[in-house]
């Protein structure tokens, strides 16, 4: 068989881009364990709020270390919105240095947040 790149790829036999109509082929779960229930969309909300708040966590850390200037709209922005998020974890550890202090605490916010967020998306999931 010879191939002609002007007039395409020669037809294969047995193939159609079309599934099957055959009851053997795979559409997917049955209807009375499909997930019509909202979780996997809760799910991906949980997600990027987490992922938001892991953010500003890490802009704020980023901001205090660089010395950004506070009179800024977005870093007094930003600023604010760490210390609403921290929920209490603002001042865990006190270390002599200021700077170390803030770089473990709001890490320690993120991580917690992070680990949080992740049991309430498998839990979520796991309906």
């Amino acid at each position: 068989m010879n191939y002609d790149p002007r007039q395409g790829p020669p037809p294969q036999q047995g193939y159609s881009p079309h599934p099957p109509n055959h009851p053997g082929y795979y559409e997917g779960p049955p209807p009375d364990q499909r997930r019509d229930d909202g979780a996997e969309t809760i799910a991906n909300i949980v997600r990027v709020v987490v992922g938001v708040v892991v953010a500003i966590f890490a802009l704020h850390v980023l901001f205090v270390v660089l010395d950004a200037n506070q009179g800024n709209g977005f870093v007094s922005l930003i600023y604010t919105l760490a210390q609403t998020f921290v929920l209490g974890l603002g001042d865990v550890f006190t270390p002599g240095d200021e700077l170390l202090g803030v770089v473990l605490n709001y890490a320690l916010a993120a991580l917690v947040w992070a680990v949080g967020g992740q049991l309430i998306i498998k839990a979520l999931r796991r309906r």
